[in-house]
């Protein structure tokens, strides 16, 4: 008996020890068909450096559009939503039925309401025909009349409520946000959804102080978009800023009719305008912009790695930004590549 048992456990510890070989050779299998960036070793890019570039007469700042606004919507009564009509990305027009609250108590006070106004009515042209007689005495009919008048402003109220429970849209947009979900138990000033407009959309751009007074209100101007080349769209200056920023740069807004909704925000474009003279000032290529126009940057070549550093821009043609502030002319920037890099990358350069 002893002798079986050891034999069952020898075979047991062998049957154990394979498996975990083969799991083991496996696990390793696995780990040689997985692909893992080695973070140390350095990414091509191509390199070059801020130089003073002349922009001619027709002078362009690149801006970043916006909706021409975007509201949160408070549900306007209180209660669980019984009917909810629109989904996030969907277009609605003004008016449009967004969603319905539970307004059955409301409608089961308004009939009590309705019931005790005839009978006060009844009431009080019977008083009215006594007190002609002087059978009954006159503050009996006032304080029926006063009852009335109580019982049609409680309507009143439950009339307004029960119109709260219906919600519509105070402007035509995109719901941009759905915060509630049907059954949810609102209160009124509850956030249920956001809407955006985005039939006309502003283009906001930072303006040189040499440039601002170049700019009037309802100035017409020329906006082109990065992703419809050769187009151009008509915009209006709506806003000139009256405070320069630290950088000496004014905040001008435009504002461009989007009727196809095929401008969409957050979009790169440019508004351009005439000028009687030219500038020559220190400019990176365009291509090495990297994040948005609000906040630009550019990546830098620092000791064999890449370094993300933020600038102020100012005009800007096709091809080239206006360095304001940030950047000098012996910064090795990088041209090509960003788009595989993050801050401390190591980097190498094309020959």
């Amino acid at each position: 008996m002893n002798k079986r048992v050891i034999t069952v456990g020898i075979i047991c510890i062998v049957l154990i020890s394979l498996t975990v070989f083969q799991l083991m050779k496996n696990k390793n299998k696995i780990a040689k068909e997985i692909y893992i960036h080695d973070t140390s070793t350095p990414i091509l890019v191509e390199d070059g450096r801020a130089e003073v570039h002349t922009f001619d007469s027709q002078f362009s700042f690149l801006g970043t559009f916006e909706p021409n606004r975007t509201n949160l919507i408070g549900s306007e009564g209180q209660g669980k939503i019984i009917s909810l009509n629109v989904q996030e990305g969907q277009l609605i027009n003004q008016g449009a039925i967004l969603l319905q609250l539970d307004n059955e108590m409301l409608q089961y006070q308004l009939e009590n309401l309705d019931v005790s106004i005839e009978s006060q009515s009844n009431d009080l042209e019977r008083l009215t025909v006594l007190s002609k007689s002087e059978a009954v005495p006159a503050v009996q009919l006032e304080k029926a009349k006063l009852a009335l008048k109580s019982s049609q402003i409680q309507r009143k109220q439950v009339l307004k409520q029960l119109s709260g429970n219906v919600l519509k849209a105070p402007f035509s947009g995109v719901i941009t946000k759905k915060l509630v979900d049907l059954g949810s138990v609102v209160g009124i000033g509850t956030p249920v959804f956001e809407i955006t407009d985005i039939s006309q959309l502003k283009l906001t751009v930072s303006v040189p102080e040499r440039d601002i007074q170049n700019f009037v209100l309802n100035q017409q101007v020329s906006v082109n978009v990065d992703v419809f080349p050769g187009k151009s769209f008509s915009g209006k200056v709506s806003l000139i800023g009256i405070q320069a920023d630290k950088m000496h740069n004014f905040k001008v807004q435009v504002l461009v009719a989007n009727a196809k909704k095929e401008l969409r925000s957050g979009m790169f474009a440019t508004t351009s305008l005439l000028s009687s003279n030219s500038v020559t000032v220190l400019s990176v290529p365009r291509k090495a912009l990297v994040g948005s126009t609000k906040n630009p940057a550019v990546f830098l070549i620092k000791n064999g790695k890449a370094t993300l550093t933020y600038f102020t821009a100012g005009t800007s043609d096709g091809d080239y930004i206006e360095v304001i502030n940030g950047l000098t002319k012996d910064d090795r920037i990088i041209l090509k590549g960003q788009v595989n890099l993050t801050a401390g990358s190591p980097v190498k350069t094309l020959k």
